[in-house]
């Protein structure tokens, strides 16, 4: 495994409507590796997703974002997805009009035609096959394909439209923004078992997640705590449980004791 298989962020500085929000992120998730980001409520959970997917309202202050050899803060959010970034959003946009089989062909063809790899479009007939086995794979409905795009849908089918996308796509670093948000039990079991099938070797997962009841479903093998737009602390998955059992206030704290020593 090389660094250009990983995504190394290196001292990433971004500010929101002329505030600093993160103030020097350094985090580096390798492929085949699955890394909790946890924190309180403005921490910056959220802003290091889009910031890492190019968001424009998120103004990059300092610091580098590498993956596959150059550094993406350069790059347009479609030239990011090319090279295998894919953002699992917290609210998924609805497109009424847009049925989830054309978004998804689009979406997918969009990704063949790139660079050196260009391939031409794939045959509807090919497609449908993918589709539907990635759907078996999940256990979605076949009738889903035909609904428009998360217009209507539920919290746990729009995380469900993500999880089919993520299949279809096969990103190799899927960022998944507190994909738990807005989930029942029943549907977080659902879209836990999803990503659970489609994590190995060949994709890095950033887990982003206010609760711990997320890692019950699914195992990280890393997780760090950002706090005041900084990861602070990182361990394996016995923090996250120290976490549930104590509290952000415990860590914060703790974090204090240790910058003022």
């Amino acid at each position: 495994m090389t660094e250009r298989d990983a995504l190394v962020i290196k001292g990433l500085r971004v500010a929101v409507e002329g505030k600093e929000i993160l103030r020097g992120v350094d985090l580096v998730v390798r492929k085949g590796e699955i890394h909790a980001l946890m924190g309180p409520n403005g921490s910056g959970k959220s802003t290091l997703a889009y910031t890492l997917m190019g968001h424009p309202a998120y103004q990059v202050l300092g610091g580098e974002v590498w993956y596959k050899g150059q550094n993406i803060l350069g790059l347009k959010p479609d030239e990011r997805a090319k090279l295998g970034l894919f953002l699992a959003f917290q609210y998924p946009t609805p497109i009424p009009g847009v049925s989830v089989a054309n978004f998804l062909r689009t979406a997918l063809n969009a990704l063949r035609r790139n660079g050196e790899e260009q391939q031409k479009s794939l045959p509807v007939s090919e497609f449908r096959k993918k589709l539907n086995e990635r759907m078996a794979l999940l256990k979605v409905e076949k009738e889903f394909a035909s609904r428009y795009l998360n217009d209507g849908f539920s919290g746990g089918e729009k995380k469900k439209s993500e999880i089919l996308q993520m299949a279809l796509l096969e990103p190799e670093m899927v960022i998944m923004d507190e994909t738990d948000s807005g989930l029942d039990i029943d549907a977080l079991k659902t879209v836990s078992e999803a990503v659970n099938r489609l994590a190995g070797p060949n994709m890095g997962v950033l887990v982003i997640t206010h609760y711990q009841r997320l890692l019950n479903h699914i195992t990280p093998h890393f997780v760090h705590i950002l706090i005041n737009g900084k990861v602070m602390l990182s361990g394996g998955p016995e923090l996250a449980h120290e976490l549930e059992a104590k509290g952000y206030a415990e860590f914060e704290k703790r974090v204090a004791q240790e910058v003022s020593a």
